[in-house]
């Protein structure tokens, strides 16, 4: 039944009409103080948990199921809007009865409410941040202007917010937002071992606990170095250009844009590529005449790399002591001095290396400095291998298969898909073990659109029977005997049936199960 409000207290909004539930609700604003009912404060204590956990997590997930009240089955992005709409719901209710002046609470409903608001704003503006990454990145180095700034600003400043504060938040929704975006589309997996990384990469971003980052670390992840461990072609590059784009970059008020292009705050460089003579310059930069064929000043990654920018120090463990040194200096000091100056320089950036090779081994053998590794691992990320991918979940192939003829033509990739997936199938078999990882299929991917066929790869076989097998044919100790069941061996690994083989090798079927069953037979007693 519906009561006049306005008629019963001689407010001046007396045509406004309330159920007799909102009008009960509605009291507490007479008084100086405003507190949330015990369910309201539920609810939004679950909102700002959902807010500060990672959003790659089945944490997450769960969380966002209670807000939503549901449990049936849909995909994230369809949990999320219905999240959304919940807490949209009951911010509303707030409002409609005078219940949202934040500075009329005490301190515990006050943050759990400006965190609910918060949370709001940022997922209303979700797409529109989405169409402007896409739009940045076209652009490349040139920051580009944010059209719903002053609006969105008006919003966050509405919540008591001053300048400084409003604007830093415009930053960490825009780092959020790229952080999302830059994780979930580089790294296309569906296996749990892709989760994790996911989960793993989130976490070097904005800490375990994004309440602390937001509060004390938003500023301060440059002393936070990362090392990104796996084998050649599992995607560490992706990995660490996740991370590098999605450091915070301050908004510029007077110019309507952010300080910084995400694609200028992301430096790479592959260190095996240059000879040690040229790789200080190519760090540190060189002033004119340091040395022979230096005819001008030369400016270093450390140099052109922006306050709250990265820097990708890709094969790591390929650099030598002496600039395994300089590096570790750079680290702990922050400073560096390009070569043939004395002038010392300020570097501010974030710090990411990568290396395949096993530096546990180079560390054993003198070949790596404990103290650089020790300076370069605040946090160690591996990136898992291929054929784990795959063991995990049958599906990945297919995924990862999409994901890169999307990138390749678009929306005309479907037709593609079927062709590459049964080429794959059919010539590689099913325990093929990808040796060259999300690199080789990608050139597998290519070769089958050109010639409808990729035959494998055979250094991918496991690298003992590979050695093993090259091994006995240099030295010539094989018989055709032991040759032919290793040859057996290695074609069933890679196709998984012994049809496949006996037909390559036109032999009868029981033949090679009789050769396979040979070697992996004295595999295991070497093993044992």
């Amino acid at each position: 039944m519906k009561i006049v409000v306005g008629m019963l207290l001689g407010w001046q909004f007396a045509a406004e009409l309330l159920t007799l539930d909102e009008y009960l609700m509605y009291i507490p604003c007479m008084a100086k103080n405003l507190s949330l009912t015990p369910v309201e404060r539920d609810f939004f204590k679950t909102v700002a948990q959902a807010a500060f956990t990672n959003p790659f997590s089945q944490t997450r997930i769960e969380l966002d199921r209670s807000i939503a009240g549901t449990d049936a089955d849909m995909s994230w992005d369809e949990l999320v809007e219905l999240a959304t709409a919940r807490i949209d719901e009951r911010l509303a209710q707030l409002r409609k009865t005078g219940r949202d002046d934040l500075t009329r609470y005490g301190a515990e409903d006050r943050d759990l409410l400006r965190t609910a608001f918060l949370f709001d704003i940022y997922h209303r503006y979700r797409q529109l941040f989405d169409e402007f990454i896409l739009k940045q990145q076209a652009a490349g180095d040139t920051p580009v202007p944010l059209r719903f700034a002053r609006e969105l600003l008006s919003k966050i400043s509405a919540l008591g917010m001053n300048e400084t504060e409003s604007q830093r938040y415009l930053g960490i929704f825009y780092q959020i937002r790229r952080a999302f975006y830059f994780i979930e589309t580089a790294l296309t997996g569906l296996s749990p071992s892709m989760n994790a990384l996911r989960l793993q990469l989130w976490n070097n971003i904005f800490t375990c606990n994004i309440n602390w980052y937001e509060r004390h670390l938003w500023n301060r992840m440059e002393d936070f170095s990362t090392l990104l461990l796996g084998e050649t072609g599992t995607g560490k590059g992706a990995a660490a250009a996740a991370i590098g784009r999605s450091g915070f970059i301050p908004f510029n008020d007077r110019k309507g844009c952010f300080t910084e292009s995400f694609t200028r705050n992301f430096i790479a460089i592959n260190l095996s590529q240059y000879p040690e003579s040229l790789l200080e310059s190519e760090l540190f930069g060189h002033k004119k005449g340091a040395f022979t064929g230096a005819i001008e000043n030369h400016e270093g990654i450390f140099s052109r790399c922006t306050p709250h920018g990265s820097i990708f120090l890709d094969e790591i463990g390929d650099v030598s002591i002496p600039v395994q040194i300089k590096l570790l200096q750079v680290l702990q000091e922050r400073t560096f001095a390009p070569v043939g100056s004395h002038e010392r320089l300020r570097f501010h950036g974030r710090v990411i290396a990568a290396t395949n090779r096993s530096l546990e081994d180079l560390r054993r053998t003198g070949q790596f400095r404990d103290d650089f590794y020790y300076r370069l691992c605040s946090d160690i990320i591996t990136v898992p291998p291929l054929r784990q991918r795959i063991q995990e979940e049958p599906r990945e192939l297919e995924a990862l298969i999409g994901s890169i003829l999307q990138r390749m033509i678009g929306e005309a990739a479907v037709p593609y898909a079927r062709l590459v997936r049964e080429a794959v199938a059919r010539d590689t078999g099913t325990n093929y073990p990808w040796g060259g990882n999300v690199r080789e299929l990608e050139q597998a991917v290519r070769r089958i659109i050109i010639t409808r066929h990729y035959r494998g790869d055979v250094n991918s076989a496991p690298a003992g029977q590979l050695d093993r097998l090259a091994a006995g044919i240099e030295a010539g100790s094989m018989d055709a005997q032991a040759l032919l069941a290793d040859y057996c061996a290695l074609l069933y690994r890679r196709f998984g049936t012994y049809e496949e083989v006996a037909r390559r090798t036109k032999l009868d079927r029981r033949t090679v199960k009789k050769y396979v069953l040979m070697v992996i037979g004295e595999e295991q007693k070497d093993g044992e």
